[in-house]
């Protein structure tokens, strides 16, 4: 008999974790609302009430009275909405709203609560893939590119002026010349749209291989009127450019990649003498026993399996995974022919590491 099966039973610790279970029931369904709250605006019409009724929460959100009703009933229940039962009315704390509304700035946590239903959208398939291989490609994903362009608009928009940039001694100096950049894996384009704005005498160029994000990419930039960008779709992987950019960002892209090796050596070959490889990447490290205390650990390895993972599959890839780590990215950025290697962290974003490479 092993040791495993000579081990006492602990009654305690099986209703400990039976509790524990019923918990996450709860949390993941109100991680669920909190994204509805997010994407039909009744959080933030919430953070400009005090104390109101269903109808006139319903008013101030152009919603039915109806579904906020339920709604309010997972709020309160989830400690999230505050309710009075004799006067019948809701309040959201001026202190949560500073949490899951634009009162956070870029640090609004019900942002990444849409994660959750996209990741959930493609079970059927992942049960699949899970059984027979392969993986689920892009096109299955309906609203993964507006959801990540929402939270990359936290962690790259919200610092790309004022952290990003300054990272890297004389880009912003060399941006305002004018030189030419690329953002690969650009998805809807708000990074290169951004710095094409801050920097009208650069020549910005996104790749994308997602026709629908870059159709969208383009459509942003139209409404903008910015004239120094353009979108094209394209799978680096499969390039081979060379010395074309003087800039190359990859904003929380490498991993996702079938060819990431590819993908790396691609873009040393794409910059030209005295250019620069600016990549963000997740903040984690390459083995599992070092990421058991990561805040977001859990959130990671389950986006990996339901998104970032399997997309690399779907292709034949490598399938690294959200948690490939700074270990393996400084050891791949190492093959790829890049020294110099500066790896960095900024206060505005703690969730990646900023990889940053001369050429």
């Amino acid at each position: 008999m092993s040791a495993v099966q000579q081990q006492q039973f602990d009654a305690s610790r099986a209703e400990a974790f039976g509790g524990r279970m019923v918990g996450i029931v709860n949390d993941a369904s109100l991680a669920l609302m909190i994204s509805l709250g997010h994407r039909t605006g009744a959080l933030e019409a919430m953070a400009g009430l005090d104390w109101a009724s269903i109808d006139m929460i319903a008013d101030a959100s152009g919603l039915h009275a109806r579904y906020v009703r339920e709604w309010l009933g997972a709020m309160v229940t989830g400690g999230v909405v505050e309710f009075d039962p004799e006067t019948q009315r809701y309040h959201l704390p001026a202190e949560h709203a500073a949490v899951i509304t634009s009162h956070a700035g870029s640090h609004n946590l019900a942002v990444p609560m849409q994660f959750i239903p996209v990741m959930g959208s493609v079970e059927t398939l992942l049960v699949d893939a899970f059984r027979h291989g392969g993986g689920v490609p892009y096109s299955e994903f309906e609203r993964f590119h507006p959801v990540m362009a929402d939270f990359s608009d936290q962690t790259v928009l919200a610092g790309l002026e004022n952290s990003i940039i300054p990272a890297v001694p004389g880009l912003h100096e060399r941006l305002q010349s004018g030189i030419d950049c690329v953002d690969i894996g650009c998805g809807s384009g708000h990074a290169a749209i951004r710095m094409a704005e801050l920097y009208p005498n650069s020549r910005f160029t996104g790749y994308d291989f997602e026709e629908r994000a870059v159709n969208a990419a383009r459509e942003l930039a139209r409404s903008r009127g910015i004239s120094n960008v353009s979108f094209e779709v394209r799978d680096v992987a499969a390039m081979d450019e060379t010395e074309r950019f003087d800039l190359v960002t990859a904003f929380d892209v490498i991993h996702d990649q079938a060819d990431p090796a590819g993908v790396l050596a691609n873009v040393r070959r794409m910059l030209r003498s005295g250019g620069v490889f600016l990549m963000q990447d997740i903040k984690a490290c390459s083995h599992l026993h070092d990421n058991i205390d990561h805040m977001v650990g859990t959130f990671l390895y389950t986006v990996s399996t339901t998104h970032c993972m399997t997309v690399s599959l779907a292709n034949g890839g490598a399938g690294l995974g959200t948690c490939w780590g700074r270990e393996l990215a400084e050891q791949m950025i190492g093959e790829a022919g890049f020294s110099g290697l500066e790896t960095k962290e900024l206060a505005h974003d703690p969730f990646n590491y900023y990889y940053i490479m001369h050429v």
